[in-house]
């Protein structure tokens, strides 16, 4: 499990004296035990990679808008931060995967127009959930379904 990973780092950071990745670790285990408060029960891991997710969407966020305040320093310690978030997630699924399986789905759900952009996701959501952001997710889904009404249309 993704928290029994990160307590065993916690302990490891601690002893080399990793000061930034002793705090993230903290405030990742902290975000995780305040999930299993709200739900009443230990969360797994598929809960966990959310809760990963939601940090790091946060941590770009800031780091944009430090960046556009002219805080170079502040965003390069966010992005940093997200990059060790990041090395906690099971490995991601390229573009052109989520591409792959985005057609399946639009195959599976007989889906031909930008209408059912929301059917699609639903089913993709499911299969790649903690592989894939949703936004990417999104993204694919959208373009691949601008590609099959144009066919559509032209025919």
């Amino acid at each position: 499990m993704i928290k029994d990973t990160l307590t065993k780092d916690l302990t490891v950071a601690m002893k080399h004296k990793e000061t930034l990745r002793v705090s993230i670790i903290r405030m990742m285990l902290a975000e995780i035990v305040r999930k299993e408060k709200e739900k009443g029960i230990s969360i797994d891991d598929e809960t966990t990679v959310k809760v990963l997710y939601g940090m790091i969407k946060k941590g770009e966020e800031a780091a944009a808008q430090f960046e556009a305040a002219g805080r170079k320093d502040a965003a390069e310690k966010e992005r940093a931060e997200v990059e060790i978030i990041k090395s906690y997630l099971p490995r991601q699924l390229s573009v052109d995967e989520i591409r792959e399986e985005a057609r399946k789905v639009i195959a599976e759900t007989g889906v031909r127009d930008l209408k059912g952009v929301g059917k699609v996701m639903g089913v993709l959501s499911k299969r790649l959930s903690g592989k894939a952001a949703g936004n990417e997710m999104s993204k694919v889904v959208r373009e691949e379904l601008e590609k099959l009404q144009s066919i559509e249309q032209e025919k």
